[in-house]
């Protein structure tokens, strides 16, 4: 019989135990906010004030450390912990977007909070190669409301297209453009990217941070868009990792990663990703 102690999980401290229960809480709080939408408003309150309270927890940089900590451990209970509160929060920001849009809709306005956060103005997205009059820009995961699309078309004029999953977000989206966006030109479909005649002509594509399977459409984007084309990847590493899926490796031989964006006071960074031969050429004209 063997005299070695039982193995225990490893101590964590105290801020790493208070980041968990925390993050349990919120787990709670947004599975709550996401099964009580109806259509209409009437929950939007609970929702916009957890959204904003969540883009401040993971934007403390106070925070870092325990969730590195917590991280570390690498527990299957704090994986799936953080797993789900990715897909709740995803539920939850497109939920946002629809309260957004129906207010707006309605007559009326609500809390910027949470978009004052994740709103920025297209050059900053894609840096040196942001579009100009010349360029076709297409948005992976547009919502219900938006603001991104019509941003660049108000302020570029370019031509802007998005695609997104939910029927409803589309149809939501498309009364927002008609009422904010009258004669830009901006088109909606509920549609794969990959099947939109227009992701071909894109010349900037930017796939949205809340997007989970935004690696896999990068892929098959390879084979439907020009040899020119830029694509701007939301993302989140660490901390920003509970409110954003995650930066991936790539294949170096169909993506190369231009520059990583990183944006500390905002809930997601960027990725800009371009075609070997394209990325090859920009270095060259350096």
């Amino acid at each position: 019989m063997s005299d070695l102690p039982p193995q225990t999980a490893p101590a964590i401290t105290a801020a790493a135990h208070d980041m968990l229960t925390t993050l349990r809480a919120y787990r709670t709080r947004f599975t709550t906010a996401a099964d009580t939408y109806d259509g209409s408003t009437q929950h939007a309150a609970d929702l916009e004030q957890v959204m904003a309270d969540y883009s401040t927890y993971v934007t403390d940089e106070r925070n870092q450390a325990p969730f590195a900590e917590i991280s570390s451990a690498r527990s299957a209970e704090t994986e799936s912990l953080v797993a789900e509160l990715r897909t709740q929060s995803a539920r939850c920001a497109a939920v946002m977007e629809k309260y957004r849009a129906l207010r707006l809709l309605a007559g009326r306005s609500g809390s910027v909070g949470y978009f004052a956060n994740v709103e920025s103005c297209i050059e900053e997205e894609f840096g040196a190669v942001a579009p100009t009059r010349d360029s076709r820009l297409l948005l992976v995961g547009s919502g219900s409301f938006p603001m991104t699309l019509l941003h660049a078309a108000e302020r570029t004029g370019v031509p802007t297209a998005g695609v997104d999953i939910d029927p409803e977000a589309v149809d939501l989206g498309r009364q927002v453009v008609q009422r904010l966006g009258s004669g830009l030109d901006i088109s909606l479909e509920n549609l794969a990217a990959e099947e939109l005649a227009f992701t071909r002509e894109a010349t900037h594509i930017m796939i949205s941070s809340t997007v989970e399977v935004k690696y896999q459409i990068l892929e098959r984007l390879h084979a439907v868009t020009r040899d020119d084309v830029v694509v701007a990847m939301r993302f989140g590493d660490g901390l920003k990792s509970l409110f954003n899926y995650p930066m991936r490796e790539v294949d170096p031989d169909r993506w190369r990663l231009l520059d990583t964006i990183r944006r500390p006071d905002q809930v997601f960074d960027i990725a800009l990703y371009a075609k070997p031969s394209a990325a090859q050429d920009g270095a060259g004209d350096d």
